[in-house]
């Protein structure tokens, strides 16, 4: 018969093993004043803000867009309320109900795959358009197009499952603006085609490396690439690499990098 320790230490095993392979979640930093253009002087119409890891915050002309908020409602106090929120899956780096509910969402309209509706509760049923692959919306002028992600590798496969959740294609007067969500270097992805700025994940062991994530972005031929979401565990991958190969193989895609981890030295 065992003993009381050999049960509690293989308990402890499980614990760890479980643990271990959870998707991380992302504290947010203290968020700054939102500045009159954070990117470009001629680029008034878009302003792009990172807020953490797969977080971002989007200026498109007056409408306010959150990508994937998390962290508690403090991380967007600097912020004006959501017009639109974009939530792509059901990882805690991707989706947290307290923050959702801490948030101004009076106004807004929060589009999500079917697997994060599920999670919100029934007092958001009104502002919820549930977009499955392939679906359109098309909220405050911008046309939001739900894009496939998921994983390809054997060993990641269970990761993000086709179909669970959603990337997204944006697109207002002509410019395209693609969040890739949790994903490798899918068929989906290859296929896009005119896309003004491309943001692409790249973390192990839940997505993708960077020479998968180059060899998409060298494939679709987006006209700036903003690499994001690349911390892993434990690594975090390298982004100088990443526009090596991209810009090697055409300089015309410009590689923009975007401080997504304020607080780390990376």
């Amino acid at each position: 018969m065992k003993s009381v320790s050999t049960l509690r230490n293989s308990a402890a095993l499980l614990l760890v093993f479980f643990f271990m392979q959870q998707p991380l979640a992302y504290s947010q930093p203290k968020p700054t004043p939102m500045p009159e253009n954070p990117e470009t002087p001629d680029e008034v119409a878009l302003e792009i803000y990172p807020v953490a890891h797969a977080t971002a915050v989007l200026k498109w002309n007056k409408t306010i867009i959150y990508i994937d908020p998390v962290g508690g409602p403090d991380a967007f106090t600097a912020y004006p309320a959501p017009d639109l929120i974009l939530i792509t899956d059901i990882h805690g780096d991707h989706f947290s109900l307290e923050t959702l509910q801490g948030l101004d969402t009076q106004k807004a309209k929060i589009i999500v795959p079917n697997a994060v509706a599920e999670k919100i509760p029934a007092a958001f049923t009104p502002q919820i358009d549930v977009l499955d692959n392939g679906d359109s919306k098309t909220r405050y002028g911008i046309a939001v197009t739900a894009i496939p992600m998921y994983n390809l590798r054997p060993e990641a496969k269970a990761f993000h499952t086709p179909g669970r959740g959603n990337g997204y294609v944006l697109e207002h007067d002509g410019t395209r603006i693609y969040f890739s969500g949790d994903t490798e270097d899918i068929a989906e992805m290859r296929a896009l085609k005119d896309i003004d700025k491309a943001f692409v994940c790249m973390n192990l062991p839940y997505t993708m490396d960077v020479e998968s994530a180059a060899d998409a972005v060298i494939e679709f031929a987006p006209a700036e690439v903003y690499p994001y979401h690349y911390r892993g565990k434990p690594d975090v991958s390298d982004i100088g690499r990443f526009e090596t190969l991209v810009t090697e193989a055409n300089p015309n895609i410009r590689v923009i990098r975007l401080d997504w981890y304020p607080t780390e030295p990376y």
